[in-house]
């Protein structure tokens, strides 16, 4: 049996050859550290949940922080990623989103606060597929006891999102077919749909064209902020999951486009 003496020299060396080489796939960790490929699943498993590396689909990437090539050397004791908190108003959105969710369904999730409430309602779900183009989502769900199969989206790292975006972001989600399509939004127009001072909107309209469901999760406040960008239209949006301060006009006015409108009630109700 392996001592945990050398299962951490096996982890720190990981990490030092991800950090080095960038990309990784699982076959060609498991040839250069003499190991089976179950092995090295459950090494990045757990390095994942240290916030040392990022899992993709078939490999793992580095963190993108300057700090990163140091973990190793530090014995991992960098912190697990913090878990999504917000208030009550948007976590009740999140708890009526997941109700969406399905055992073996394929989520993909844009970043956002508010499409992060979603989060730990999915924890207790099986056999889950998620892409995201967001660290903290990936970081978290790896950290799940029913471990969702997490597919990172690559790309250019964008500070002011938190996200990955851009052409090769595009390309790789634009290459699969999900269920649901979980996107937040910074504005809604009851007319138009949802809108953006961004112009990063790409990625975004990729994970909306490769879903069968397009399901917006935004507070009401939202339908207060005006933005130049339209994201997305209506006719592209299949459900708004919003709280109970959406007036029954505005309500009306969407739901006559197409849309259905979810509000998700009060803690407690």
């Amino acid at each position: 049996m392996k001592s945990s003496k050398s299962v951490e020299e096996r982890r720190q060396k990981i990490v030092a050859w991800v950090n080095a080489q960038g990309q990784t796939q699982v076959e060609e960790l498991a040839a250069q550290f003499n190991t089976s490929e179950v092995t090295i699943r459950k090494d990045l498993a757990a390095l994942a949940q240290l916030g040392v590396l990022i899992r993709q689909f078939g490999g793992a990437v580095p963190v993108p922080s300057p700090s990163t090539d140091t973990s190793a050397a530090k014995g991992f004791h960098r912190s697990a990623p913090p878990q999504p908190t917000a208030n009550p108003k948007t976590s009740v959105i999140g708890k009526q989103a997941a109700e969406l969710v399905k055992p073996g369904t394929k989520l993909v999730i844009d970043c956002g606060s508010t499409t992060a409430t979603v989060l730990p309602y999915l924890t207790q779900i099986n056999d889950l597929v998620v892409m995201t183009n967001t660290l903290s989502t990936a970081n978290f769900l790896t950290q799940s006891e029913k471990e969702p199969t997490v597919l990172m989206v690559g790309g250019t790292w964008d500070g002011q999102s938190q996200s990955f975006q851009g052409a090769m972001a595009e390309q790789l989600v634009s290459a699969y077919s999900f269920d649901i399509a979980f996107i937040g939004a910074a504005g809604i127009d009851v007319n138009r749909g949802t809108t953006t001072f961004n112009e990063l909107i790409g990625v975004t309209r990729a994970m909306a064209a490769a879903a069968s469901k397009v399901v917006i999760l935004a507070s009401s406040k939202k339908l207060t902020h005006k933005m130049p960008n339209l994201e997305l239209g209506w006719e592209q949006i299949s459900v708004l999951i919003t709280d109970d301060g959406i007036s029954n006009q505005d309500k009306l006015k969407i739901e006559n486009q197409g849309v259905t409108v979810l509000i998700a009630a009060p803690s407690g109700e």
